[in-house]
């Protein structure tokens, strides 16, 4: 995590309007020595078992918002840079304190932010979440549940949830057009 063998690609986030670019999503990328990559399917979940996902998350955290502190004078109002965070993330104490202290120390707007959180994360422990997700959204950063449609939750639900955004697994509305 310390070395730069770890490192960012951004995916775009198309406004389906008119096809401008609204945003980035942060994924990270293990670059080994010899020149492979590795994808996050490759060293996540050895970094969430050994706990080292809460590190790995500040670093990407803290990576995703000085790239998107570069972007700032050249993107268009609205524009934001996604990250994932992990249930371990969300769940250490000092998590909202931590991201507070990142956009602070790299000078990005909170707004220029969002978070996207997997369904079943919100799920594990419902209550607790959504007090840290009130307190992300009292900073001003955005949050999205990512892979709607894979969990157990229900559409009804999603109001007790301070979300911004809804991004709905592909499975899932794939399933649903079959199904009708």
């Amino acid at each position: 995590i310390s070395s730069d063998d770890l490192h960012l690609v951004y995916q775009p986030k198309i406004d389906l309007r008119d096809g401008s670019v609204a945003g980035a999503e942060a994924l990270v990328r293990w670059r080994l020595p010899n020149g492979d990559v590795r994808y996050p399917a490759d060293f996540i979940p050895a970094a969430e078992s050994s706990g080292l996902i809460v590190q790995l998350g500040e670093r990407v955290m803290h990576d995703a918002c000085v790239q998107a502190r570069v972007w700032d004078a050249k993107a268009p109002e609205g524009w934001r840079v996604a990250v994932n965070v992990s249930g371990r993330q969300l769940e250490t104490d000092s998590f909202v304190e931590t991201l507070d202290a990142i956009l602070v120390d790299t000078g990005l707007k909170p707004e220029r932010l969002e978070i996207e959180l997997t369904e079943s994360l919100i799920m594990r422990d419902a209550d607790t979440t959504i007090d840290t997700l009130r307190r992300l959204r009292e900073l001003g950063v955005e949050v999205s549940v990512d892979d709607f449609g894979t969990g157990y939750s229900s559409l009804s639900y999603l109001k007790r949830l301070p979300i911004d955004r809804l991004k709905v697994d592909r499975a899932f509305i794939h399933e649903a057009a079959v199904d009708n």
